[in-house]
């Protein structure tokens, strides 16, 4: 599991590691494993020896960082340049090794030739609001014939502890970060400016508390949670799931939902709403009922609002499945004709998946706040609602209102983008509460399962929300294999 924390925290831990070091020895572990970072990368476009390494050098550790690592690398035949950007506050230490190592600092971009590699140690982890104009045109500058970069700890520029950018920020290839992720690497608008992530050990891990700010699952955390049907498992034991989904004008709705539930695992989907024909002829194992949901018979989890629209009876059924006793996930239509106050009385769970559009009716506020600020809105949401939100989008996050680590899904990717996504994930994730998954653990589980489902849906070509359905099943055993 891939595990962040605040700035704070991180601050915290590092001064109590480093009363047990020797003056300096944190900050050579980082150095250790950056320029190893940037030597991988340098071998895989050609060499080490001879290459051409030019090191962006803020004010703060992460330009210590950066003149460290440069002069590990300028031991090993780089042939490695530093532009200082506060020359009179550069760390005296890195730019004392760094020189004595035969690195050469120079005064502007100009002149420098074909580069292999640019480091990025503009700003830190405590850096607030984009780059600066003068860093901009720099950046600009030294990358413009694509330079690979390397950002040291997170990107400058980006928000540590929220994802949010505002300005301009470094887009890096990679960026090594050190001791723990940072939430910033993990949530967009930031992690696009991250690229590929290396996690260095520097010995911080003892020093962090529990629980994490966040954290996102992996192969073998979704594996554990999976819900796999023993011996004596009937239907009833699997879980029963309910949707309430489609209308005459979005009848596939209907159909996509059932299809994400059945895929999903579920013992047995009960559906209830104007689309019984069409579920009936795609899937003849569904059990269809005229409703109103109440009256549909046992379930073990409740999913509606897919496809729901405005007909006469949407609101009302929408209310039927919020007076039940079992969890319920409420999505797309079903969000906008919810009664708030009917979901923070729920004294069974709640499972809200809007994206940001319908995140911002929910808050009333902006889309663009909503996709600029997703931490803070998926948190936000979850308090207010007293309910486990799965905020969709770029990163999805997942939420509950009690003082747990948010959650962020690794396998989201952008073939995701295509009408009926949703509607499958929303009875994937009821399929998974049905088994009797906690709400935070169903929709993780679903989110990450619905990501993989699109790659094996897609193979590389334009994915339809049919197309993640059916790769749900190649997306449990690859889980399951690890």
């Amino acid at each position: 599991m891939r595990r962040a924390y605040s700035v704070e925290t991180v601050r915290a831990a590092e001064a109590a590691l480093m009363q047990r070091l020797p003056e300096g020895a944190l900050m050579q572990r980082a150095a250790a494993g950056l320029a190893a970072a940037c030597g991988d990368l340098l071998r895989r476009n050609g060499r080490v020896y001879g290459s051409r390494v030019l090191l962006l050098v803020g004010s703060g550790d992460n330009g210590g960082d950066a003149l460290l690592a440069g002069a590990r690398l300028a031991r090993r035949g780089a042939g490695v340049r530093a532009l200082l950007l506060a020359p009179d506050r550069a760390h005296p230490g890195g730019l004392a090794a760094f020189r004595a190592a035969g690195g050469q600092v120079v005064d502007g971009p100009d002149g420098l030739g074909v580069l292999d590699l640019v480091v990025d140690g503009i700003t830190g982890i405590g850096g607030r609001g984009g780059l600066r104009e003068d860093a901009t045109e720099l950046v600009h500058a030294v990358t413009r014939d694509r330079t690979p970069v390397i950002s040291v700890d997170l990107p400058s520029g980006v928000e540590a502890d929220t994802g949010e950018v505002h300005g301009e920020a470094v887009r890096a290839d990679a960026t090594v970060t050190f001791g723990t992720y940072k939430p910033g690497l993990l949530i967009d608008p930031a992690a696009e400016h991250a690229g590929a992530l290396r996690l260095v050990d520097i010995g911080l891990g003892p020093e962090l508390p529990e629980p994490p700010d966040l954290e996102a699952l992996q192969y073998a955390d979704v594996a554990a949670l999976l819900p796999v049907p023993g011996a004596e498992s009937d239907k009833y034991r699997r879980g029963v799931v309910g949707v309430v989904a489609g209308s005459e004008r979005y009848p596939g709705a209907a159909v996509l939902a059932v299809a994400g539930a059945l895929r999903g695992g579920a013992g047995a989907v009960r559906y209830v709403g104007p689309g019984a024909d069409a579920v009936i002829a795609r899937f003849p194992e569904a059990l269809v009922h005229a409703g109103p949901p109440s009256k549909a018979g046992r379930v073990q989890a409740w999913v509606v609002g897919p496809g729901l629209g405005d007909g006469r009876g949407a609101e009302a059924a929408v209310a039927d499945v919020l007076a039940a006793d079992v969890p319920v996930l409420v999505d797309a239509d079903g969000l906008r004709l919810l009664d708030a106050g009917a979901v923070r009385t729920r004294t069974a769970p709640t499972v809200l998946t809007p994206h940001a559009g319908e995140a911002a009716a929910l808050l009333g506020t902006a889309r663009e706040e909503v996709e600029s600020g997703r931490l803070t809105a998926v948190r936000e949401l979850a308090a207010r609602y007293r309910a486990t939100v799965l905020l969709k989008g770029s990163t999805t996050l997942i939420a509950e209102a009690r003082d747990t680590p948010v959650r962020v899904n690794p396998t989201g990717t952008s073939w995701l983008a295509t009408a009926g996504s949703g509607d499958v994930l929303s009875g994937l994730t009821g399929s998974l509460l049905a088994a009797g998954l906690a709400p935070r653990d169903a929709a993780s589980v679903g989110a990450y399962l619905h990501g993989l489902a699109a790659r094996h849906g897609s193979d590389g070509a334009p994915v339809s929300a049919q197309d993640v359905a059916d790769g749900i099943p190649a997306a449990w055993r690859d889980v399951r294999a690890g």
